[in-house]
């Protein structure tokens, strides 16, 4: 691999598993230096974290959780600040583990303006944006090689310095969810070219926010999108959507889907309204039965 990549990890209360893939990452030959940005944990887990890297990796330490989208940018910008002749910069959550070749560059440094890629969860689908449903995935078309999306999933994406230039960062008012569909649908309207690498494989073991958070962001997030990229009318037609889904949900659980929370889709609906964007409300946080 010709161009060193410099990675990028948001860490959460994981320091075992966050100090499994910082050594994966160190493993492969493209890979120049590991980042760790941490995201609020625990005293107890910080300190576990730190014994676990045996200084293989810097650690950026927030103080608090701040999201995922404001934790990459913390990353982003002190590698875009920092003397450097890396070219790539890729982002994971703490527990993404990579196959031994990613060959996610040798693919897309193919491309005439490379932007932003991803790796392969392994399930054929491709990340697109639907302009009442938001971000879903469609059936893939490739088994192998480089196949264009609307951007790239959170669970290994590599951004080029030229696009992260051009376009900027995430927009932290996601705070987590949908915020890498925005940066690819912006850096796509940029002429960036975006894809996912079929055959790179990543694995992603768990979702570790509690389903109360995941569900409030998804629901907010995407009507935030639709309102940024499509304008009111849509935005508008996804609001109505969510009451409906919610409405339905209420009364027939198995109409629900694989995130549920009664009260954070309360609390989502409300801040679309209020046009509170940002961090969710802190009850959400708390890992209690919905």
């Amino acid at each position: 691999m010709e161009a060193p990549v410099s990675i990028i990890i948001v860490h959460w209360n994981q320091p075992e598993a966050c100090a499994s893939t910082v050594g994966r990452f160190l493993s492969l030959p493209e890979v120049d230096s590991v980042v760790v940005v941490d995201n609020g944990s625990t005293a107890e887990n910080l300190g576990r974290l730190h014994a676990g890297l045996h200084n293989d990796a810097e650690v950026i330490e927030l103080g608090r959780n701040t999201g995922f989208g404001p934790a990459a940018n913390r990353g982003f910008e002190a590698w875009l600040d920092a003397p450097s002749d890396t070219t790539w910069v890729g982002l994971a959550p703490h527990d993404a583990l990579p196959a031994d070749d990613t060959r996610m560059l040798e693919a897309g440094e193919t491309r005439k303006q490379p932007g932003l890629l991803s790796a392969d969860v392994g399930d054929g689908e491709r990340p697109m944006v639907d302009h009442v449903f938001g971000p879903i995935t469609r059936q893939g078309g490739l088994v192998d090689g480089f196949e264009e999306v609307d951007y790239p999933h959170g669970t290994l994406m590599l951004a080029s310095r030229d696009c992260l230039t051009a376009v900027g960062l995430f927009d932290e008012r996601y705070f987590a969810y949908c915020e890498e569909a925005d940066l690819g649908l912006r850096a796509k309207r940029a002429g960036f070219d975006i894809g996912l690498i079929r055959g790179a494989r990543v694995v992603n073991p768990q979702v570790n926010s509690p389903t109360a958070a995941v569900d409030y962001l998804k629901e907010r997030n995407t009507i935030l999108l639709m309102a940024d990229h499509f304008g009111r009318r849509r935005a508008a037609m996804r609001f109505v959507l969510t009451l409906i889904q919610f409405a339905i949900g209420s009364v027939i659980p198995s109409r629900r889907g694989e995130y549920w929370s009664s009260r954070a889709r309360i609390l989502a609906i409300r801040d679309v309204l209020r046009r509170s964007w940002g961090e969710p409300p802190a009850e959400l946080f708390e890992r209690v039965g919905h």
